[in-house]
């Protein structure tokens, strides 16, 4: 006699070749209704090999209440069952393909950034303007690692993630989360500007603010005499000009 609290029926854990099978059967069904989706690609045993991808998954391992699922979850991503991620201002949106031929689907949500946290990377990117150019071109400047990465950093915290999944599990964050996190580290990988497009920051307003600042400081500054500053009579008798 089956009883009433025994739920393994219910979550047995699919081997690899099902999940891959039902994985290339939703995106072969989606592609036949025209419907275009962007799947997560892991190439080889390492998820994320960027320093954004790195960053972005340690950051979600430094959460105890997490710790249980993701594991789980980076066996989902790596057989390729996150068939869809798109990520958008404050949200993620993904399919996840389980044990049913339906895709699971995942929705997260990332509190907007605030002025506070925005403003702190302005004027450390203000700093050295050579830091601009860099995170234009998608490189992470060495000296601005703490920023994002401290308790109070850019990367979001736990109480700034709120997450959903249209499967039955009642865990707190399933696999399928987990995996579709993890998927948000390898767009990371192939484009590290979508970190600021999720966090709600507008790149090319960001760059114009940060140069203003940087600007409007070196104007207030121009007034200011100091030691390295020679007067009219020392240029004189050093170059013989009037």
């Amino acid at each position: 006699m089956r009883k009433y609290w025994d739920d393994t029926a219910y979550y047995s854990q699919p081997d690899t070749a099902q999940l891959k099978r039902n994985s290339k059967a939703s995106m072969k069904k989606a592609a036949s209704s025209g419907k275009t989706l962007e799947p997560i690609i892991v190439q080889g045993r390492t998820i994320v090999k960027s320093w954004w991808g790195k960053a972005w998954c340690e950051n979600l391992e430094r959460y105890a209440d997490y710790e249980s699922r993701l594991d789980r979850g980076k066996r989902y991503v790596r057989t390729g069952s996150v068939i869809d991620l798109k990520i958008q201002k404050g949200k993620i949106l993904a399919r996840v393909q389980g044990t049913r031929k339906t895709p699971y689907k995942v929705e997260i949500r990332i509190s907007p950034l605030s002025e506070e946290k925005c403003q702190k990377i302005i004027a450390q990117c203000g700093r050295k303007l050579e830091n601009v150019e860099k995170l234009l071109n998608g490189d992470f400047p060495e000296e601005m690692k703490e920023l994002f990465q401290s308790r109070d950093g850019l990367f979001p915290s736990p109480r700034e993630i709120s997450f959903s999944c249209s499967c039955p599990d009642w865990a707190l964050m399933c696999k399928h989360v987990a995996a579709a996190l993890y998927g948000v580290g390898v767009r990371f990988d192939e484009n590290p500007l979508l970190f600021f497009e999720l966090r709600g920051i507008d790149v090319g307003h960001f760059i114009d603010v940060t140069l203003a600042n940087k600007v409007e400081a070196m104007l207030q500054n121009v007034d200011k005499k100091t030691d390295r500053m020679m007067d009219d009579e020392r240029i004189s008798q050093l170059f013989g000009v009037l």
